[in-house]
C-alpha cells in the first residue's frame, strides 16, 4: 500500500465497475469534469497496458471551502478514482486517502469529511 491512497477490491470488471461509478455520480448530481483512459491512450500510441481509467469529479460545495482554507488543495482537487486491472486480473479501485491530504495541505481537520465522497463512492461501485 501506497502512503495516502487507499484502495479497494471491485467485484466487477474495470468497464463495469467505471459504468457503476458513472451512474451513481449521475444519481448523486455531482459532476464528472473528465474520464481518462490511460490504457486506451497507451494503445493508441502502441503500448500495451492493463485496463486503467481515472474518473475525476466533485461538487464545488465541498470542493470550495477546502481551496479557501487552503489553495494548495486545488492541485489534488477536484476528486479522483482510478480503476485499474492488477497483474491478476482483478479490479482495484484507488484514491486519495482524505486525512492524507488534509496532512499534505493542512487546511481544517473540520473539512475533511468534505472528502469523503471519493470512498463511499468507490464503495458502493465496488459490491
Amino acid at each position: 500500500m501506497l502512503e495516502g491512497i487507499k484502495s479497494l477490491v471491485s467485484k466487477h470488471s474495470v468497464e463495469e465497475t467505471v459504468a457503476r461509478l458513472q451512474s451513481l455520480l449521475q444519481k448523486k448530481g455531482v459532476k464528472l469534469f473528465c474520464l481518462i483512459d490511460h490504457s486506451g491512450e497507451a494503445a493508441a500510441a502502441g503500448i500495451e497496458m492493463r485496463p486503467t481509467k481515472l474518473l475525476i469529479f466533485g461538487n464545488p460545495n465541498a470542493g470550495t471551502p477546502l481551496m479557501l482554507a487552503a489553495p494548495s488543495a486545488a492541485l489534488d482537487l477536484p476528486l479522483k478514482i482510478m480503476v485499474a486491472q492488477n497483474e491478476t486480473g482483478i479490479t482495484i479501485l484507488s484514491w486519495n486517502d482524505p486525512a492524507w491530504l488534509q496532512q499534505r495541505h493542512g487546511f481544517p481537520v473540520d473539512l475533511i469529511a468534505n472528502l469523503g465522497a471519493a470512498q463511499a463512492f468507490a464503495r458502493a461501485a465496488a459490491d
